[in-house]
């Protein structure tokens, strides 16, 4: 199994940037997210624990069921089916404000189901993971950006 965390400061009040980032059609801003739906709505909130988020990347298709939501400060989800095939321990973003801006944590532990998963992981899978997060939260602080320069 591989542990990836990306972290990044954005310059956005809290409550947005989780509002953003729990979103998942939001994600489609990045150019590696072709596709991003919410296919069941959580309890409580569109994006809450239960929730069945639905998206496909460049490298591949994922069925997300939310398993926590703390608004504005986590959620956790978990990968119950993906192509390609990979064991998911779980996926978590949390966020601390600091000084008006956002602390974002996205760690996820995963492992590809493939002949030498653990290798395709750390080679392939994990470094390209944590690319698309980053561009997703890229994406999360030019989209806040642009909000807070028109207002």
């Amino acid at each position: 199994m591989e542990t990836v965390t990306v972290r990044r400061v954005i310059a956005a009040p809290i409550e947005e940037v989780f509002d953003w980032l729990a979103t998942t059609t939001n994600y489609r801003a990045t150019g590696w997210v072709l596709h991003a739906r919410l296919a069941r709505p959580g309890r409580g909130a569109p994006y809450g624990v239960g929730a069945v988020r639905v998206h496909t990347w460049l490298i591949g298709w994922f069925r997300e069921r939310i398993t926590g939501y703390q608004p504005p400060h986590s959620f956790e989800y978990v990968i119950e089916r993906c192509v390609p095939p990979a064991r998911h321990d779980g996926g978590r973003m949390t966020f601390q404000e600091i000084d008006g801006k956002t602390l974002v944590t996205w760690t996820t532990t995963m492992q590809a189901r493939l002949p030498f998963g653990a290798t395709v992981t750390r080679v392939v899978a994990a470094p390209v993971v944590a690319h698309v997060f980053g561009r997703i939260l890229d994406a999360a602080q030019a989209t806040l950006n642009r909000t807070h320069a028109t207002s």
